[in-house]
């Protein structure tokens, strides 16, 4: 019993030294900075208390970027999970070219979206395809990249091109595990059309697959990064300045590396709260 206690000690080792160096002493180190004032401009620090924490609530900087990511959120989570539902039932329903249209709306995932952020950003320039196209038809030209008031949303359509394709793969997973004998045994209770069929047995057999969309998405909205990095840095005014980019700003342009700390522990307990959820609604077995 001694020897394989010990055998399951050694083999996990490796996995958690990694664990360690990677995770969680790094977090700890981040953790015992932002209760200091360290910044690279200078040799010496002192320790400041909860001073970082408190500065968040009267920064209108950091109240902006936080409701910029909230904003962005609540662009993107019900628009790439609704339409993310909507292709993976109209292409579960499909007999013809199902494999086609799985690969053609899968796409944009297995892109660089690092890479493909130049294209969006050649697609909406001011002399790009798509505003060439608005003032052939008559219209004026759009900033869809320079207007503070629809930057926001030129972000969001380029973050849901990426992720309803990864949203259409999970509820098409999520589909597939439906049992057909639940439809049979519906259509005996007179559950005939595919509206029916859909509030009465898809969505409630699809509710763990929903909520790991939502979990997810939620997180990846919060981590936005590189396409504000790569296209607009913040701008026009500010208007795009979200949450990680902010502290990207104040750890490497302005080197308030605990002022920056602090931001990402509270961007660390954001993600926890999503992955409290994910454990207490997802993980739990699911009984119908």
């Amino acid at each position: 019993m001694i020897k394989k206690s010990l055998t399951g000690y050694f083999l996990s080792f490796p996995a958690v030294t990694l664990i360690l160096i990677i995770y969680v002493i790094p977090t700890v180190v981040v953790l015992l900075i932002s209760f200091t004032d360290y910044t690279l401009v200078r040799d010496n620090f002192d320790f400041v208390g909860g001073e970082n924490y408190a500065k968040m609530f009267t920064d209108e900087v950091f109240l902006n970027s936080l409701s910029t990511t909230i904003i962005y959120a609540l662009i993107v989570l019900p628009v790439g999970f609704g339409t993310g539902l909507f292709i993976a039932i109209s292409i579960f329903e499909k007999k013809k070219f199902k494999s086609l249209f799985e690969v053609f709306y899968f796409m944009p995932v297995t892109s660089t979206l690092t890479a493909m952020a130049l294209v969006w950003n050649a697609l909406l320039d001011p002399i790009g395809i798509i505003n060439s196209t608005i003032t052939f038809f008559g219209g004026e030209k759009i900033a869809f990249l320079g207007s503070g008031d629809i930057v926001l949303y030129s972000l969001a359509l380029i973050s849901l091109w990426s992720i309803i394709g990864f949203n259409m793969v999970l509820f098409l997973a999520g589909l597939t595990a439906i049992p057909g004998h639940l439809y049979d045994a519906g259509k005996i209770d007179g559950i005939n059309n595919s509206f029916d069929k859909f509030i009465y047995i898809t969505w409630p057999m699809l509710a763990p697959t929903s909520m790991f969309v939502a979990v997810t998405n939620s997180i990846n909205a919060f981590k936005l990064f590189d396409i504000v990095a790569i296209l607009t840095q913040g701008g026009p005014d500010r208007a795009s300045e979200v949450f990680l980019y902010l502290t990207y700003l104040e750890a490497f342009e302005y080197f308030n590396m605990g002022y920056a700390s602090a931001l990402s522990i509270v961007f660390l307990g954001i993600i926890f709260v999503f992955a409290l959820l994910q454990a207490r609604f997802i993980d739990k077995k699911v009984n119908y």
